[in-house]
């Protein structure tokens, strides 16, 4: 083989290795770049924003997991990944209302902050204090199922506006996860209207009104809207003079907090005790293993086919 056929060989080797590198190693950097960010502050918020945004979006939850939503307070390094976002997604004022002051210390222009309770219906808080005063609205917003809706609705409006060109991609998982909402409420009023009793009795703080009202149960809680109430001697010998009136059979006690109010009620009336979880986060264990709020909503549903004794 002489020198000039040799010299062709080895020029056509090398376009041929430009080549694949240029349409392999760039591209992909190039689709690990299109990713943004995006920063929520509790679980529903943070599991509707991975499940929108797919692989288009790196979703982080402000919220360390395994730790109470209503005692959180942020932290300097907390502002700084606000800070660096594309997209900034909280509850709203009632739920996080160190937000307003987070957001006056943002010096990106080009952060987009959702406000996920715009266009849902709250209702009134039941519970006041100096925390919540009179006039506050219950923050459990995504437990009812159309309010839900509406936050993954707000949630694939910032997509959009962030990333226009897929818009479709966004529109398709954003009905997605509507739809999936749509069958869980089906199957909660289906199942929820065969029960004996209708009242839950919750030995935590008062998460579960709107999940009461859509489907027409009594709904008394030991605790205000923060697990930090703590209840009176009164507000406990009520509770256990009605599981004893009524017979309830079963008290329920909430997520991430020690059940003493929940074992007290149980102890005297020798009730059973089931967990009924408001999903605002995740113990660390089930949010490495990558638990949804569909599979609390399911658990929670199961659960309450027990303590409600639902055919």
């Amino acid at each position: 083989m002489n020198k000039k056929i040799i010299s062709i060989i080895a020029i056509v080797a090398v376009i041929g290795i430009g080549i694949y590198f240029v349409f392999n190693h760039p591209q992909k950097q190039k689709v690990e770049s299109i990713k943004f960010k995006v920063v929520t502050t509790l679980f529903p918020l943070y599991d509707m924003a991975r499940s929108i945004g797919s692989d288009k979006a790196d979703v982080y939850q402000l919220l360390p997991p395994g730790v109470e939503a209503h005692s959180f307070e942020p932290k300097p390094s907390d502002l700084v990944k606000i800070n660096e976002a594309d997209i900034f997604i909280y509850t709203g004022k009632f739920m996080e209302p160190w937000v307003e002051d987070i957001l006056k210390s943002v010096t990106n222009k080009n952060l987009i902050v959702v406000d996920a309770s715009q266009n849902t219906k709250m209702i009134p808080g039941v519970f006041h204090d100096e925390d919540e005063p009179a006039g506050s609205l219950d923050p459990h917003i995504w437990l009812d199922f159309d309010n839900a809706k509406i936050m993954a609705t707000n949630i694939k409006q910032a997509f959009v506006a962030k990333d226009s060109k897929d818009t479709n991609f966004y529109e398709q998982k954003a009905d997605n996860y509507s739809n999936e909402l749509t069958n869980f409420d089906s199957e909660y009023h289906t199942t929820l209207s065969t029960c004996e009793s209708k009242e839950i009795v919750y030995g935590g703080h008062y998460a579960f009104g709107y999940l009461a009202n859509r489907y027409g149960l009594k709904y008394l809680a030991a605790q205000g809207v923060s697990p930090d109430s703590e209840p009176t001697a009164s507000d406990l010998a009520n509770l256990v003079d009605q599981v004893n009136k009524e017979k309830i059979k079963y008290v329920f006690y909430e997520e991430l907090t020690t059940p003493k109010i929940a074992e007290t009620i149980a102890q005297e009336t020798n009730a059973k005790m089931l967990l009924l979880n408001a999903a605002h986060n995740l113990a660390k264990d089930q949010f490495d293993s990558g638990t949804t709020f569909f599979d609390i909503l399911r658990s929670d549903l199961e659960n309450l086919k027990i303590g409600l004794q639902c055919k």
